[in-house]
């Protein structure tokens, strides 16, 4: 599973604890717990279809090496317009590559380290600053999401006053998600369309609970919208505010923002994102919409250098309290879907990926219209993150050859 922003994946929940002791079974999985079907995300080979041109511009600053053969994969055999990667040392010494072309009319250059909308990496974002007001003294993780959002949580086999703040940030609460609704409309007759995050919970809970809270695990938008509403309801603040003081100005991300309401372009340079009807069909340039539909799930813009240094200040301990951090770690097991990377976990906001060198990665990926970002940092500061210009998988072995991007680049000595 390279991202799971749009996707609905669903297993018996399992606990895990630190890395290198595994996860320890906490139910007995059902019929029921089996893999919910993809959604249009995954869309066939034949999608992308021809004129692609190879791949070009790669790191200026050394010569080729295994991750840049990787990522040139991505573009000649996986035939995505544009990828990226950042890297960074455990010294500090960071490294761009590039790939293809950042605008398939013009073929023009792909800029280094070019802003991209970040997706569910954005759910990070959220995390932390819902875990800095449990620091605070002002959110329980244990608490119902009912005693912050009174009455809202409500639906068929729906209460909030039986899912808790944590169950939101896991992804274990059993909520519909919304996406599931919407998503080829937001790059049809609604990619200009303006949402209020109410709206959004409307379309969830139109729909009946997928399991009791607590008991399976399923990727959901709905749990973050949720969150992202926690976050303005005890502050009195909007949730970009929040996001921006507390994360983005306090570690330094020149780069990340929240767009304003109603706006749809990149404000720098970046390449064009695409997209391709699941029927398949000429690629659509995507890039310029309204992002409002994944708001606390998912609307974020950051660069891959940016996207490297949040994940390494958190990961060392620069956003949370030692107490708070642990809590984020707590992980469970994400069920193995073909395709996909085995042995996922799943904290609070955060995804724990096992490298083939030893170890894991913490992480998240973000796959929205246009782009699919995977960022991952080690525990001893080695840091990467990959970025193609497409949200969508164009062949058999795209998602194994994003994510071994990502594992060469960490793993690499």
């Amino acid at each position: 599973m390279a991202d799971p922003h749009f996707r609905r994946h669903r297993g018996t929940a399992s606990t895990g604890v630190e890395p290198g002791t595994g996860p320890t079974a906490a139910g007995t999985p059902s019929a029921s717990s089996s893999w919910r079907s993809l959604t249009v995300l995954l869309v066939a080979a034949a999608a992308l279809g021809a004129g692609i041109p190879p791949a070009t511009a790669a790191s200026p600053t050394g010569p080729k090496d295994a991750v840049r053969a990787g990522l040139e994969r991505l573009v000649t055999d996986d035939r995505y317009p544009a990828a990226m990667v950042s890297t960074s040392t455990r010294g500090g010494q960071v490294r761009h590559y590039t790939a293809g072309v950042a605008d398939l009319r013009t073929a023009a250059r792909v800029p280094v380290d070019g802003q991209v909308r970040a997706g569910s990496n954005t759910k990070s974002f959220a995390a932390v600053v819902v875990l800095q007001l449990v620091g605070e003294g002002k959110v329980e993780l244990d608490a119902p999401i009912d005693r912050y959002l009174p009455g809202l949580v409500r639906g068929e086999g729906i209460d909030g006053r039986a899912i808790t703040v944590r169950q939101l940030l896991q992804h274990t609460s059993g909520l519909p998600n919304f996406t599931d609704d919407i998503f080829e409309d937001v790059f049809g007759e609604n990619r200009h369309r303006y949402y209020q995050p109410r709206a959004l919970l409307d379309l969830a809970f139109a729909h009946k609970a997928l399991f009791v809270p607590g008991t399976e695990w399923s990727y959901s938008n709905t749990n973050y919208v949720l969150a992202g509403l926690l976050i303005e309801k005890v502050t009195g603040r909007p949730f970009a505010e929040q996001v921006t003081k507390r994360v983005i100005d306090r570690v330094g991300l020149r780069h990340t923002y929240f767009p304003a309401a109603g706006e749809e372009g990149i404000r720098e340079a970046h390449p064009h994102g695409y997209h391709a009807p699941p029927t398949g069909g000429p690629l659509t340039d995507v890039t310029e919409l309204d992002a409002s539909w994944a708001w606390a799930a998912g609307d974020a813009v950051s660069t891959p250098s940016d996207l490297n240094r949040f994940f390494s200040a958190l990961l060392g301990g620069r956003l949370l309290a030692p107490a708070q951090l642990a809590e984020m770690k707590t992980t469970v097991k994400v069920p193995d879907h073909p395709g996909a990377a085995p042995g996922l976990e799943y904290g609070l906001g955060l995804f724990r990926r096992p490298l083939s060198c030893g170890g894991a990665s913490w992480g998240h990926g973000g796959a929205t219209p246009g782009f699919h970002s995977l960022p991952g940092v080690t525990e001893d500061g080695r840091a990467a993150t990959v970025v193609v210009t497409a949200n969508l998988v164009p062949g058999p072995n795209a998602v194994p050859h994003f994510e071994a991007v990502l594992d060469t680049a960490l793993c690499a000595k």
